[in-house]
Formats: C-alpha cells, structure tokens, sequence
C-alpha cells in the first residue's frame, strides 16, 4: 500500500505527451490540442472546437519502474438534452503495449448541450483521480491514452518511482484526419477506436486528426496537417460535408485539389491515401443536412434532403465516392497518392450484420472491423502504407 509519502510528483511536459499538436497552460493545468494555437484563432464553429480539445489519440508515454500512478484530471462530462446519460470517459493503461488497465474519472466539469437549439452551459467542477496499482516490476515503458471523448485537462503525475519519456519507438508516424467515426464515436475505449487498432496492427505511431462534425475541407486544417511531422498521411472525406450540408458539387472538388495541395506543401513525397466515407445508408443517396431524431428515447439521426436535389448539385455519399475517385485519377501525376473506397471497410454486407445505432456512427465491434480491415488494406504489402 502506498503513502503520499511514497508519490514521486513529475510535471507534465510536451516530452511525455504524444499525439497532441499543442498543449494549452489553463489555471489548473495543461490542455491538450489536436489543433495548434493558430488554426483555433481562425475556428468560430464550437463544435469543432469541442472535438479538437477532445483527446483521441493522446497518450502519456513514459519509462518508469514505477508500481502504482496516480493522474489528477479535470474531465468535462457532456449531457446532451432529451439523450440517456453519457458513459464516463475511459482512460486506457498499456505496459510495454499491451493492455494492462482501464479506469474512468468522477467529477469535472459539465457541459449541457441542446443540440436542437445548438445551445451549450459550462458547470465548472472538481478536479477527479486516476489510479493504476500492481504495476509489473522493473523497468517499462508505460502509456496512458486519454479518453477519446471527453475534454481533459492534466493536473499532476504521481508515481512511486522516478519516471522519464519513453524512449522513440522508431516506428513511422501516421497521420490521419477524418469525422466523428475516425475521432473515435461510440468505441469502447481510446486504444479500441478504428484508428487506434489500425496502428496498432500496423506498428505506427498515430497522431488521430479524427475530429467529430469537423472533417469540413478547412484550410486550417490542411495547414495543420501540412506542418506535423510525418511519414504516412490519409484524409477521410466525406460525411461531414454532406450531413451539414456544407457544400455543392461545384465548390467539393475544387475545396478537395486545395485541401491536398497544402498537404503536399510539407510532405510533398510520404504516402497520402484518400478514403471515401463507409456505408452510411441514410446519405447514401439522400443529400443533408442531418437531424437529432429524439424519439422513443434514444438519438438517432436522419438526413432531411431531397434527392431529388442532386440534379442541382447537393451532395450525397454516392456522389462524393465518385468525385473523389475521379480527383486521385485527376492527379496521377503524384506517384504516391492512393484512393480507398469506404466501403471497403464498411459496406452493405456489413450493415445487415452490424448495422449503425444510431444511423450514422459504428458501434465497438464495428471500430474492430474497420480497423482490422484498414490495417489489412493500408498496411500490408498491397497497401499504399506498405513498409
């Protein structure tokens, strides 16, 4: 049993932190970002900023001989209005990469969210505490993944033995964009989203630009994705823009040329893979936008366009499939740009087996498929990521 006088208390800096693009100095902490500073001076779309500040993909890494840690958070919890409670966010434990624990925070804050309205309430809160206990002996490389989820300022590292970053694994770094289903909505926990399981299998090291809503063709974005080191980079195109209705045909192709563009400023040679969007039967064929559906008590979604409003240039999951194909095509010139079609991580057959819950987001089993799926397409030697 440990005493607080057994706590070593390490601060909590940028080398013991990995897959976020910035971190914010807050009055009780640090925030980690999938965003850097600049991008979110130029963002006015709170939902975006919500999912940049939701940790997918962030991990504490550290070499330690430590037994037992203790983590002090400040969590933000959401409630969404008319929905059944949100579960806690999950912080998941690997020793020497293999998983070794999974726990959750209490308190925080609250974030009360009407989604008909687009209304949010802040209800500051106590900070909470992580604790891993029965830790293997020796030394070890040990690694905490944040909730995928849920907002989570870092307050203070306790261990009881001294602790450094964990050495450079040496693997390549991929980096990945996509919307809510790549950020990791509705997966058990943040080493169990699609991505994370892909990079497991694949031996990378990711850095999760999923971003819930946000997958908008941003230049921001783009410019964000262009000035983070990198060896392997996939855009996942598509939802996003059709469920907010953000776009016409006219203006996709031209927004999709531009976003790659600036890629390709600063990774003008790594592998760069285009993935349209999986299965997604409510915009398949029927443009957006998307709406809360609150019925019986449990959300899900419906598109509310008419199909008939492709002839003007709505966008739909089938067109957007086609002119995606139709730009990598475009651009043969690049040697190095793939083009993956959604599908093949999710596509009919598997929507009569594991059909979406709420109509649009894939449920735990359903991250294990397309991870595996993608790890098997992308990182094999068929893939564009081959080693």
């Amino acid at each position: 049993m440990n005493t607080t006088d057994d706590w070593i208390t390490t601060p909590i800096t940028p080398d013991l932190l990995r897959g976020a693009l910035d971190l914010e100095r807050t009055e009780r902490g640090l925030l980690p970002h999938r965003l850097p500073a600049r991008a979110r001076a130029q963002n006015a779309d709170g939902q975006l900023a919500m999912a940049e500040s939701q940790p997918s993909g962030v991990r504490l890494a550290l070499r330690t001989r430590a037994t037992a840690l203790e983590l002090d958070t400040v969590p933000t919890k959401r409630v969404y209005a008319g929905a059944p409670p949100r579960p806690d966010g999950v912080y998941d434990l690997l020793v020497d990469g293999r998983p070794a624990g999974r726990a959750s925070v209490a308190g925080g804050n609250t974030l009360s969210i009407d989604m008909a309205t687009g209304t949010a309430d802040l209800e500051p809160g106590p900070p909470g505490t992580l604790r891993f206990a029965d830790l293997p002996p020796g030394s070890k490389d040990v690694e905490i993944w944040l909730p995928h989820n849920e907002t989570t300022e870092l307050v203070a590292l306790r261990t009881n033995a001294p602790v450094e970053p964990a050495p450079d694994s040496g693997r390549r770094v991929w980096l990945h964009h996509g919307s809510s289903i790549s950020h990791g909505s509705d997966a058990a926990s943040p080493t169990t989203t699609w991505p994370a399981l892909a990079a497991s299998l694949g031996g990378v090291e990711l850095v999760n630009l999923g971003l819930g809503g946000g997958a908008l063709l941003d230049p921001f974005t783009a410019r964000a994705m262009r000035d983070t080191p990198a060896d392997l980079i996939s855009v996942k195109i598509g939802i996003n823009v059709v469920n907010a209705d953000l776009m016409r045909l006219r203006a996709f192709g031209p927004a999709v040329h531009g976003f790659l563009d600036t890629v390709r400023e600063g990774h003008p040679d790594a592998p760069l893979l285009v993935v349209s969007p999986v299965l997604c039967p409510v915009h398949e064929d029927t443009p957006g936008p998307l709406a809360p559906d609150f019925a019986g008590g449990r959300v899900r979604f419906v598109a509310t366009g008419d199909p008939a409003e492709r002839a003007s240039g709505k966008l739909t999951l089938n067109v957007i499939r086609d002119e995606l194909s139709r730009i990598v095509t475009e651009r043969a010139d690049d040697e190095n740009l793939y083009y993956l079609d959604g599908r093949a991580l999710y596509g009919e057959a598997d929507a009569a087996d594991l059909p979406l819950p709420d109509g649009v987001h894939p449920d735990a089993a359903t991250h294990r498929l397309i991870g595996e799926r993608f790890a098997e397409l992308a990182f094999t030697d068929r893939g564009a990521f081959k080693g």
